[in-house]
């Protein structure tokens, strides 16, 4: 993922946001094939992202057994820091024999209305049932 050039201003907003994750459909694979789940996603952020977010993640693997990846989408819309407009996010999220790694990014040429031209990465945190998020973020 990327992180800001050198030359360019970064800036960070916080908070949290909720998250609802539909249970999956399964996606017609090959007989012997892993199993791919479809999910659609509901988020509303509060905070420096203020708003709501919708999109799709597809998921393989056994999570029970920590071994899974996930991919996903989401397109949001609403204030960044008092900025009207949108842009999506692209998510990896991988778990394998125990470890995590997740990777967020806003998608190049998504941005709309005042955050056209938005660039930048989310990171997300896990603590006591809520979540929180850290965007750092620059315009192009």
């Amino acid at each position: 993922m990327s992180i800001a050039p050198s030359d360019k201003h970064s800036f960070v907003a916080t908070g949290e946001f909720d998250v609802k994750i539909a249970p999956p459909h399964m996606i017609a694979v090959p007989a012997n094939a892993s199993a791919i789940g479809r999910h659609a996603l509901e988020k509303a952020y509060h905070g420096g992202l203020n708003g709501r977010a919708q999109g799709e993640m597809l998921s393989a693997g056994q999570p029970q057994q920590g071994e899974a990846t996930y991919v996903a989408l989401e397109s949001f819309d609403g204030t960044l820091d008092g900025k009207a407009g949108g842009f999506a996010l692209a998510h990896l999220g991988e778990m394998d024999a125990g470890s995590e790694e997740l990777r967020i990014a806003i998608v190049p040429g998504s941005g709309t209305g005042e955050l056209s031209g938005i660039r930048g990465q989310l990171l997300i945190r896990r603590e006591a049932g809520k979540h929180y998020y850290t965007l750092t973020y620059w315009t192009a």
